[in-house]
């Protein structure tokens, strides 16, 4: 995108089209995949373009930038084929010089190019062959990809069964080049996160949080777009989960005593990154505060330190309910036997969401149940694990986020003292003490490697991190990094900097 920014190698496209044509033929598939890229849409009813953002499973196979494209790839020879809409040339006075064939064939690295209204006649090369479709249900949306279409098509053979679920289950595990973007997109999301809550003041309307990050990406990391919209919440609106869209636009004013949480993530080359900072806005944490923060924390640490290939992903998140139970109890908030408590859900009235989800292309990214993998988990009450978005075993090169938190809604704190299950576990002058708190969530963005998890997120995580940052302090701390990212962190790490250890490729990063 410009100086200092990452170099996407179309490459990682072309790896992406020979991996799935080699899960396609295993599936024992033949034919040609054909898929339709996404279009231009308009504002309503007026002629106001909306910013073009490409279709996630077209821009996996292809990364083209430009609207109403459409491409295919052959199964029998892995070739990779794009089909550009033909564009007048009188319409560079409004669009700018129409770029010819052979340039988007250089740029996109594609083995052939052509005009999409050649498409019919492109086909009949394939008679009698099968054209595979992308038709399926994405699990978070509820939504389905739309199958490609082109005048004619009814007369050859088409399959919108085979294409999908191995399609998406290619995109589950990260290449090493969409890793290295992902790397970059959560660094320069952890770089406007630390901006923010440098100058995050009282007074200031949660909206200048957001304006702050939109400006560092774009200016520092060359991404014009957030993967999502910022959740800018402070105060009560901190336990909106999804606060920010436009029924709730970031628009309250932030006090000295309020929590600040700020979800928000950039997005590059249509990767995504999602990151949350939760701190306090008088730049100290109260014993209050600090409690219940430190309890999410401690939840991300227990969650990271379970992760590997052959993790159950539902176990993860029932290890953050049982870790933000013990806190709560610590502190006052509930009191008896935790495994009753987890028995009677009582976590998923403090934790009411999933631990986290797949990241990718899309925020929410694909493959969280598709046929074959677990199904969603039923449980009691509405809340909690059965809103966990996979409940997938874990595997090398997956990337997800790592999100406990602690929430304090007032209509389930009503509805816990409703419920006598739940009612006996709640000192309840305690628990009305936090009462328009908000909520604390921590995420990070991290993949699995073949003995752990590698973390994309640097941002302050402790107490003191996040103390020392807002008081002017130097981030990333001063530390000899070089000693550091040789030493053993079971042995030569100071107790009090274990409690949240970033990843020594990160550090690396900062040298």
């Amino acid at each position: 995108m410009g100086p200092g920014t990452f170099a996407v190698p179309m490459t990682m496209h072309a790896d992406n089209r020979k991996r799935l044509a080699e899960d396609m033929t295993k599936a024992g598939a033949s034919g040609l995949i054909l898929l339709q890229g996404g279009s231009e849409q308009m504002r309503n009813d007026s002629d106001h373009e909306l910013l073009f953002r490409q279709e996630s499973y077209f821009q996996w196979l292809f990364g083209v930038k430009e609207p109403e494209w459409f491409g295919a790839v052959d199964l029998a020879t892995g070739k990779g084929h794009l089909f550009m809409p033909r564009i007048a040339k009188q319409l560079s006075a409004w669009i700018g010089r129409v770029v010819p064939p052979r340039e988007f064939k250089a740029m996109y690295a594609i083995d052939e190019i052509h005009y999409a209204d050649e498409l019919a006649t492109f086909a009949k090369a394939y008679e009698g062959k099968t054209f595979h479709l992308l038709h399926g249900l994405n699990s978070d949306s509820g939504s389905y990809a739309k199958p490609a279409s082109f005048d004619g098509i009814e007369a050859y053979t088409t399959d919108q069964k085979t294409l999908f679920p191995v399609l998406a289950e290619s995109r589950v595990s990260k290449s090493p080049a969409e890793l290295e973007l992902m790397k970059y997109v959560s660094k320069v999301t952890s770089d406007a996160h630390v901006e923010v809550m440098r100058k995050a003041a009282p007074n200031q309307p949660e909206y200048m949080h957001e304006a702050l990050f939109k400006h560092h990406i774009y200016v520092n990391g060359g991404c014009r777009n957030t993967a999502y919209t910022p959740i800018c919440a402070c105060g009560p609106s901190s336990a909106v989960l999804h606060y920010g869209h436009a029924g709730a636009p970031n628009a309250r004013i932030m006090t000295k005593d309020d929590i600040a949480l700020l979800d928000m993530g950039a997005e590059y080359h249509c990767y995504c990154s999602d990151i949350t900072c939760s701190f306090p806005m008088s730049g100290t944490f109260s014993a209050d505060q600090k409690m219940i923060y430190e309890g999410v924390l401690a939840a991300v640490k227990a969650v990271m330190d379970m992760m590997k290939p052959g993790t159950d992903w539902a176990d993860c998140h029932r290890i953050a309910e049982r870790t933000i139970l013990e806190h709560l109890k610590a502190g006052g908030v509930v009191t008896g036997d935790i495994d009753e408590m987890l028995k009677n859900n009582l976590a998923g009235m403090f934790m009411p969401c999933g631990l986290g989800h797949f990241i990718g292309l899309d925020t929410h990214d694909v493959g969280g149940y598709l046929a074959g993998h677990p199904e969603r988990i039923t449980a009691k009450g509405p809340y909690g694990i059965k809103k966990l978005r996979t409940a997938r075993i874990l595997k090398e090169s997956m990337c997800l986020t790592v999100e406990p938190g602690i929430y304090f809604v007032d209509d389930l704190m009503d509805l816990m003292l409703e419920t006598p299950d739940q009612a006996k576990f709640l000192v309840k002058d305690r628990l009305a003490h936090f009462r328009g708190f908000g909520g604390v969530r921590i995420e990070d963005v991290v993949t699995v490697t073949a003995t752990g998890i590698k973390n994309y997120t640097m941002t302050p995580r402790t107490c003191e991190e996040i103390e020392s940052v807002m008081g002017g302090g130097q981030w990333p701390p001063e530390y000899d990094l070089a000693s550091w990212l040789c030493r053993d962190w079971d042995t030569d790490i100071p107790t009090e900097k274990k409690a949240y250890k970033p990843s020594r490729a990160s550090l690396m990063d900062m040298m």
